[in-house]
Formats: C-alpha cells, sequence, structure tokens
C-alpha cells in the first residue's frame, strides 16, 4: 500500500510517499481503508521531534514513521473479538499512521460515521473535536447562560468549541484575526474580537470562562478578563519551540503541577490539559453532528502525496479551521 513516512526528525520536505506493508490486525483489531485523514499540530511536533523532550516518546532515530491521527473510511476487515463493526462500515475515529491507504484501529476508538457528512469533515472530527469538547465541558465546567471567550476562535480546535459552547448554551465571544471576523460570528459566535487592533485583557468585559488555544497571553493577563468565579483553561498558546527557548522539560512540568495544584485552592482557577480520544465523547460529537449543532470546517484538503503541504500550512499557525488529506 502506499503512505506517507520519513525517517530521522526534521521539516515536512522529508515526508515522502513509500510502498509499504498494509497493517496487520489481532483479535480486538479494525483494519480501515482510509478515505481521508486529518492533520493535527502533534504530527508537526512528532515530525520535527520539537519540544526535544517528544524524542523520548518517538525515539531516538525513527524509522519508516508514518504521521495522520485522525481517520474515516471504511472497514476492510475486523479481528474475530470484534463485536461492533463489520467490513463495509464507515467509521471515523483515530488509527495511528492515518496519512496512508489503510490504518489500523481498535473499536473502543472507531464510531460510526454520520451519513450527513463527507468523510472529510468525519476526518476533521476526532482529536480536535474532543479537544474543544473536554476544554468546554468537563474543564471549563460551562453551564447555560455563562460568557465563555475563545482566544483562537477560527483554528482547528476553536471552530469546534465555538460550536460546542453555543451548543451547551453558552454565550459566545471568539478572538481572531481580522479577516476571520465574519467567519467566527457564522459558526455561531455571539461576538468576535479582532486580536490585532483590540486587546480584550484591558477591556471592559468578564468571562465566565477563557480557553487559551492560542496566542501568547499569560495567565495574569488573561485573569484581568475573567469574572470573579471564573476559570481559565490552556490547551494550546505557541509552538511548543518555547519549551527548549526557555529551559526545557522542568518548566513545562513545572506549570503543569502548579495548574494541578493551585487550581484547587485559588480563584479564579487555571489548568491546562492534554485531551483524551475517548469513544463516549466521539459519539457526543456525532449526535451534535446528527442534530445540525456542530458541522467540521475545513480549511484545505490536499492529495495523499501532498500531504507534506498540509503539514507546512498547518505549521504556520493560519489554518482556518481543519486541513485534511485525501486518500
Amino acid at each position: 500500500m502506499k503512505a506517507i513516512a520519513h525517517d530521522g526528525y526534521g521539516p515536512p520536505e522529508d515526508l515522502e510517499l513509500r510502498e509499504v506493508d498494509k497493517p496487520s490486525i489481532d483479535d480486538k483489531g479494525v483494519l480501515i481503508r482510509v478515505r481521508a485523514a486529518a492533520a493535527n499540530p502533534f504530527d508537526w511536533h512528532l515530525m520535527r521531534g520539537e519540544p526535544t523532550f517528544l524524542r523520548m516518546m518517538g525515539g531516538r532515530n525513527p524509522v519508516g514513521r508514518s504521521p495522520g491521527g485522525d481517520v474515516a473510511g471504511e472497514v476492510e476487515a475486523v479481528g474475530a473479538r470484534v463485536t461492533e463493526f463489520r467490513p463495509g462500515d464507515e467509521v471515523l475515529g483515530v488509527a495511528s499512521g492515518s496519512f496512508a491507504e489503510y490504518a489500523r484501529s481498535s473499536e473502543t476508538r472507531l464510531v460510526a460515521k454520520p451519513r450527513s457528512i463527507t468523510y472529510e469533515q468525519a476526518a476533521a472530527i476526532p482529536v480536535a473535536g474532543c479537544t474543544a469538547l473536554q476544554a468546554v465541558r468537563d474543564h471549563g465546567r460551562l453551564r447555560p447562560g455563562q460568557s465563555v471567550l475563545i482566544n483562537g476562535a477560527a483554528g482547528g480546535v476553536g471552530t469546534f468549541a465555538v460550536q460546542i459552547a453555543k451548543a451547551l448554551g453558552g454565550r459566545v465571544t471568539g478572538v481572531c484575526s481580522t479577516r476571520n471576523l465574519e467567519f467566527v460570528r457564522s459558526i455561531g459566535a455571539d461576538h468576535a474580537i479582532d486580536y490585532t487592533t483590540d486587546d480584550f485583557t484591558r477591556g471592559p468585559s468578564r468571562y465566565d470562562l477563557i480557553i487559551q488555544l492560542a496566542g501568547n497571553r499569560t495567565q495574569a493577563e488573561l485573569r484581568g478578563a475573567l469574572a470573579r468565579d471564573g476559570h481559565i483553561v490552556v490547551v494550546g498558546g505557541g509552538t511548543g519551540r518555547e519549551v527548549d527557548d526557555g529551559g526545557g522539560l522542568w518548566e513545562l512540568m513545572s506549570l503543569m503541577l502548579k495548574g494541578m495544584v493551585l487550581s484547587r485552592f485559588v480563584r479564579p482557577r487555571a489548568s491546562m490539559f492534554m485531551a483524551t480520544i475517548r469513544k463516549a465523547d466521539l459519539a457526543f460529537l456525532t449526535d451534535l453532528v446528527e442534530t445540525g449543532k456542530l458541522t467540521p470546517v475545513i480549511d484545505r484538503t490536499y492529495p495523499l502525496a501532498n500531504a507534506a503541504d498540509a503539514i507546512r500550512h498547518l505549521e504556520t499557525g493560519h489554518a482556518r479551521g481543519k486541513l485534511v488529506v485525501t486518500v
């Protein structure tokens, strides 16, 4: 089969379309004929090995690694102990190395694809959708009627966060660039702020929840825009290279530890997290899709052979919604 792969750590130019063996599956495995796969920041972080502590996860000198985690396609084969899916079923979820014609997953990481959306839209959902859902609902604990500000509202996670917050009854303000103001309103934001001309941390509005997805605003700055009993959830903000430039793994671990400990005792609360892809959350997201409350936003699609272009564009930080590779 054909797959995008690379050896060692390096830039998108190192990605190659290669002939590789089709994945095998065990009794609990599901083999997927990939129709579409979406690019995520983790793909380029692991491809480049940046920040450097990621090389502990990826190995000293990886050979033949295929990027990609989000996947949408058709079930090609299932293991003997798989009961939920059968060949021909349309699915979405996560599968390692999904920038390929076939990818291996399991039934615990997949759900049925809604028939109302395309494979490209389906592939956009898993990682970004689960991240947004967990930020808004689980860590932010947004309740109906509360105000939420989403910094980075036009990006891959941001476009999901805006729609999920509206579906949960929130009053949504999105922060974005000038060119994305009308776009952010069009996907459900009640208000949109242009970060190039307005500093929301110095404005008069106060928010019950702030979701930090982009930019380099400090927690001290964000607290200036927070309501008395509000909560800050940090999901992103920067390229990740700042970890290498500012003291390495220790500083990152220190920030996470402080967030976990202090958020229990200090008001307003602040926390950061790494999303977990859960089947129940995938099902929740597809329910929102089927009821018309959530529509995946795709900036551009790329054929498999041009997957490097998708990663290259993702690295710029200017994608509007998701970037999808079609197979």
